[in-house]
């Protein structure tokens, strides 16, 4: 009897260790505290009149995030996706931009973020002084009211943001689950395999990552490029959630993941395309993301959403009518664009993007989505399967 006893705590045990380590106290507590998104008992030990000053803050820019862009995206959008679309989003270099995934994909069961930036680590409200989280409210809730505010985040803004104690691309997360009225109930970090399937991480492995990682020091990093990812134990996390309050909805499953998604990344190291191949067809978006897709050092990702998209949304930072067109796709261009109003353009899709805009008939577009465009205009574009029988190349019709 004692030896079946000791098998079933030694078989739960590696269940549970196969689970990872649950960060839910955490999570709800981050939630309450800088998300703003509950009204949870604030901690002793920190400054309850900071924290409601924070959240008068945090609920008026979740607010006007509201009443500015949320109310005319969310249906203006919903008229233009196809009725079948999967229920899996993925959003390439969309950091932890969660407000705008689920305003653009509202019924979405699980939704990918990738981008440079690490999660950050969790258990740091556990211990945060109230002068450092004081700074930290500050520093983000200003990055988040610009993100709102512009319908995009810079890369900089999204790098400060994850230098912070408290791990700011999480917060990103969170601010989008309480502006959506939803909340977290799980958060567990995982790793991915070689076959791209992942695998939750224990507290004990994550600090053993993080000590190896401190003991070998900060590696410079070569690239052609001016970006360059971080190198975190807490590189990959998993939130779950559902709607405020209604502890009998499905669960849902939000993941952000830590890649540098050039071709020499995905090809020394393809576990995160595996990942995400694994997926089958998807839901894309993306914005503000600096034309990587324009570039040939981005082939590779660029490729597997040509295979997976099953229908993409994004601004000029999409991929260009010379890739979708031979992959059987065509575009739909909504607002006015002239041109980016920066980019490096090694291929000429400048010059191609304003022609397919100034070719289709105009639609209006009456908010950002991502970057405006030289001269500051609204615009945007979705990338759809062509209909079957349509000539390559042809004028995309009404959607």
């Amino acid at each position: 009897m004692r030896i079946w006893v000791a098998v079933l705590l030694c078989l739960s045990s590696a269940a549970h260790a196969d689970d990872g380590t649950d960060f839910t106290a955490q999570a709800k507590a981050m939630f309450r505290i800088a998300a703003c998104g509950s009204d949870d008992a604030i901690p002793r030990r920190l400054s309850a009149r900071a924290i409601d000053a924070h959240c008068d803050r945090m609920k008026w820019i979740y607010g006007q995030f509201k009443k500015t862009w949320i109310d005319d995206a969310k249906p203006y959008i919903a008229k233009l996706r196809p009725d079948d679309l999967p229920s899996v989003v993925v959003y390439p270099f969309g950091g932890g931009d969660l407000s705008s995934a689920l305003t653009v994909f509202p019924d979405a069961t699980e939704l990918t973020t990738l981008s440079l930036e690490a999660p950050g680590d969790i258990r740091a409200i556990d211990t945060i002084d109230a002068k450092r989280l004081g700074a930290d409210l500050k520093a983000i809730s200003t990055d988040i009211r610009r993100l709102y505010g512009e319908a995009y985040s810079t890369t900089q803004s999204l790098m400060a943001a994850s230098h912070s104690e408290l791990p700011g691309t999480i917060m990103f997360a969170l601010a989008g689950l309480a502006v959506h009225d939803m909340e977290p109930v799980r958060l567990r970090y995982f790793g991915i395999e070689p076959d791209g399937s992942i695998r939750y991480l224990s507290e004990q492995e994550l600090d053993e990552r993080a000590k190896a990682i401190a003991e070998k020091g900060a590696k410079k990093k070569h690239s052609r490029h001016f970006w360059y990812e971080q190198t975190s134990a807490f590189a990959n996390v998993e939130i779950q959630f559902r709607p405020r309050g209604d502890d009998k909805a499905p669960i849902r499953t939000y993941r952000h993941i830590l890649a540098n998604l050039d071709n020499a990344h995905d090809r020394a190291d393809g576990r995160v395309l595996a990942h995400l191949e694994g997926k089958g067809k998807v839901a894309v978006m993306t914005k503000a993301a600096s034309f990587l897709l324009w570039w040939d050092d981005f082939s590779e990702v660029r490729n597997y959403l040509l295979a997976h998209a099953a229908w993409m949304i994004s601004d000029a930072s999409g991929i260009p009518p010379r890739y979708a067109e031979p992959a059987g796709f065509e575009h739909v261009t909504f607002g006015d664009f002239a041109g980016p109003y920066f980019i490096q353009d090694p291929n000429g899709a400048r010059k191609e993007l304003v022609r397919m805009w100034a070719e289709q008939e105009h639609r209006d577009l009456p908010f950002r989505f991502g970057y405006p465009d030289q001269d500051k205009h609204n615009h945007m574009m979705v990338m759809r399967p062509r209909p079957n029988g349509q000539p390559r190349g042809a004028r995309a019709g009404t959607p």
